[in-house]
């Protein structure tokens, strides 16, 4: 009798408001739910994380480094896509 493995979930932590979430790791867990609770128990122990995102591992697509030339050299003509024409008020933070 074989049991069906759990599957793999990424967790993603934001530490305060206003700031990305950052990849904290991996659980192992049933659902969505169980998963949520895992990440919490795991990776939010010291009261450091605002909100989670868990994701099924399976769900996420990467690129491949070895396709960097065709994904990004495109954009380094876009010069209007780049943030250099706008000024930021210092009143705004974490940019």
């Amino acid at each position: 009798m074989s049991e069906t493995p759990m599957p793999i979930w990424e967790v993603f932590v934001r530490a305060r408001a206003g700031l990305a979430h950052r990849h904290a790791g991996s659980v192992h867990a049933a659902d969505a739910e169980m998963a949520l609770q895992a990440a919490r128990d795991t990776y939010t122990r010291r009261g450091e994380g605002l909100s989670l995102w868990v994701v099924p591992s399976a769900a996420i697509t990467a690129s491949d480094p070895a396709d960097r030339d065709s994904l990004f050299e495109p954009t380094a003509d876009k010069i209007y896509r780049h943030p250099t024409f706008y000024e930021v008020p210092d009143d705004v933070g974490h940019m």
